[in-house]
This record gives C-alpha cells, structure tokens and sequence, in this order.
C-alpha cells in the first residue's frame, strides 16, 4: 500500500514558478513509477509527467517539455515537480500517482493517487 500527499501549490503570476512535491508512505514506493497529472475545471485529467522508480527515464507531455521537470529523493520518498514558465492554461489541481509500469500516460492504470494541489496562474 502507498499513501501519496501532495503539496507545494499556489497561486502564481505566469512566467513565475512553482515546485510541487508528492510525499510517499509505504515501503515498496521506490518501487514504483510516479506521475504527475493535472485536471482543469470541467476538463479530464491530463498526464503532465513520470519517472521511473529508479529515477534514470523521464517522459513529459509535449504541453510542459522544456518548462516542467520532474525528479524524485527515494531517501525521502518524496517525487518533485519543479514549473518554469507557467503559463494561465497550467491552472488546475495537481496530482501525483504511483503505478508499477514506465511509461504510463493512461490515468486508468495507476494503483496509487493523492488527493491533490491546486496551481493557478495569473495573467
């Protein structure tokens, strides 16, 4: 079992940054692959990023390559999102899941999921 906590979210003017970090309980989360996703009011949760359990691949969604960075600390069980450049269309809640496969970009096939952070971005 994988408990997942986000935090680190905001409101922010664009062009500002941000960094989201996803707190894991749970022995076997270094196990795991963690992405991050993000939902708009009235939009369907969007893949935004994941890294393997051991940290060495990455793979983004082409809407934040270059802007968004993900990394992860298993020392401190905790997967980062660090934001550059946010822009207002980078509003809406956040979050992290952890699942056993990489890549994965389909929200039905994560296992584990926080309860989220809300980002907003001023124009």
């Amino acid at each position: 079992q994988v408990q997942l906590v986000e935090s680190g979210g905001g409101l922010v003017q664009a062009g500002g940054s941000l960094r989201l970090s996803c707190a894991a309980s749970g022995r076997t989360f270094s196990t795991y692959a963690t992405g991050w996703f993000r939902q708009a009011p009235g939009k369907e949760k969007e893949f935004v990023a994941a890294i393997k359990w051991s940290a060495e691949r990455t793979y983004y969604a082409d809407s934040v390559k270059g802007r968004f960075t993900i990394s992860r600390d298993n020392a401190k069980n905790t997967v980062y999102l660090q934001m550059n450049s946010l822009k207002p269309e980078d509003t809406a809640v956040y979050y992290c899941a952890a699942v056993g496969a990489f890549p994965v970009v389909g929200a039905g096939e994560y296992d584990y999921w926080g309860q989220g952070t809300q980002v907003t971005v001023s124009s």
